[in-house]
C-alpha cells in the first residue's frame, strides 16, 4: 500500500482536486446553466496564491505555514465570489450554447489578462511557490477535508429552499418563475457558489504545483471538468466525485501501465499517453448515448440506499 501510494501520490492528489473543480463546475449545472467558467477561476485563485506566498507572505522556514495557506484560500474565495457576482449578473442572462460561449470567453480573457501583466510573469508565469508539506501526497489533509466539507454542504443544499430552487430552474424556468423562484438570484448564486469553490482549489492546486501560468487555466481544463461532470453524472454531486475518480483512474493509471506495456506498437503508446482530449472527447460522445445522466443517477443511489436499507434490517434480525 504503500509502494502505491509512493508511486501515484500525484494522481491521487490530482483525482481529489479534479473532483472539487467537478463540484464547482456541478453547481451551476444544477440551476441549469452550462457554464465553463471554473477554470478561469481556478487559474485566478493560483495566481493569489502565487503572488501571496512569493511576495506578501515570504517565509524564512523550511515549510510554508499552514495557516498563511488557509489564509489564502480565504482571500481568493472572496475575490473570485466578487468576480463571479460582476461578471455573472450580465453573462447569467444568456442561455445553453451562448452562455457556454460567453464563459469560455471569460476564461480566454483571464488568461491574455494574465500572459500581459508583470505580476503575473507573463507567459513564464510564477516559479518557486514555497510547499506547506515534505510530500505530495500531504497535500489530501487539506484537499480531502475541503472534500468531504464540500460534500456535506452539497448535501445539504440538495435538500433545502435553495437547492430546491436551483433544481426548479434547471427543470423549467419558466415554472419556476411562475411559482415565484427569482431565476436571476438563484442563478448568479449558484455561480458564485461554485467560483468560490474553485477559486479555493486554484490556490492548493498552485502550492503543489510549485509553479503557476497561463496554461493552468484554458479551454482545455474546461473541456477535462465537463467531462468528469457529465460522465460521473450530473443530476447529483457524487456524480462529479465517481467521474473523477474514474477518470483519473483510466487515464492516469490504466492507459498509462498499458503504454508501459512492451512491444505496443510506438504509435499506439504515444496516444494511450498523450491522446487525453481525444479520449475525453470520445467519453463524453459514448456517455451521452449510453448514459445520458451520468453512471450516478438520483434512481441508482435511491436502490442502492432501499438495498442497504434491506441489509441492515436483515443483519439486525439476524443478530437480535
Amino acid at each position: 500500500m504503500a509502494e502505491f501510494f509512493s508511486t501515484y501520490e500525484s494522481p491521487i492528489v490530482y483525482m481529489v482536486l479534479e473532483a472539487l473543480l467537478g463540484l464547482s463546475l456541478y453547481l451551476p449545472l444544477m440551476a441549469g446553466q452550462l457554464s465553463l467558467a471554473s477554470p478561469g477561476f481556478y487559474a485566478l485563485g493560483g495566481y493569489i496564491a502565487a503572488i501571496l506566498s512569493t511576495k506578501v507572505f515570504p517565509s524564512s522556514n523550511n515549510l510554508f505555514p499552514i495557516p498563511l495557506l488557509l489564509l489564502e484560500m480565504l482571500i481568493a474565495g472572496l475575490i473570485s465570489g466578487i468576480l463571479a457576482v460582476i461578471v455573472g449578473i450580465p453573462a447569467l442572462r444568456l442561455r445553453g450554447i451562448y452562455l457556454a460561449i460567453a464563459t469560455i470567453a471569460f476564461v480566454e480573457v483571464l488568461r491574455v489578462v494574465s500572459l500581459n501583466l508583470d505580476i503575473t510573469g507573463g507567459a513564464v508565469g510564477i516559479f518557486g511557490i514555497p510547499q506547506p508539506f515534505q510530500s505530495q501526497i500531504e497535500y489530501l489533509w487539506i484537499a480531502i477535508p475541503l472534500l468531504l466539507i464540500s460534500m456535506v454542504l452539497f448535501y445539504r443544499l440538495e435538500r433545502i429552499r435553495t437547492g430546491r430552487a436551483f433544481i426548479a430552474i434547471r427543470e423549467d424556468e419558466l415554472a419556476a418563475s411562475a411559482m415565484g423562484i427569482n431565476p436571476t438570484y438563484y442563478k448568479v448564486l449558484a455561480f458564485t457558489l461554485g467560483a468560490i469553490l474553485a477559486g479555493m482549489v486554484g490556490v492548493i492546486s498552485a502550492h503543489f504545483l510549485n509553479t503557476w501560468n497561463a496554461r493552468q487555466g484554458t479551454f482545455d481544463a474546461s473541456i477535462t471538468y465537463l467531462t468528469i461532470v457529465l460522465i460521473g453524472g450530473s443530476r447529483t454531486f457524487l456524480g462529479s466525485v465517481v467521474g473523477a475518480i474514474v477518470l483519473k483512474v483510466l487515464l492516469e493509471i490504466v492507459l498509462r501501465r498499458i503504454a508501459d506495456i512492451a512491444g505496443l506498437p510506438n504509435w499506439l503508446a504515444q496516444f494511450l499517453r498523450d491522446g487525453r482530449l481525444i479520449i475525453y472527447g470520445i467519453l463524453i460522445v459514448l456517455g451521452t448515448i449510453f448514459f445520458p445522466q451520468g453512471f450516478v443517477t438520483p434512481d441508482i443511489l435511491k436502490k442502492c440506499k432501499n438495498l442497504l436499507i434491506k441489509i441492515i434490517s436483515k443483519t439486525f434480525k439476524q443478530t437480535s
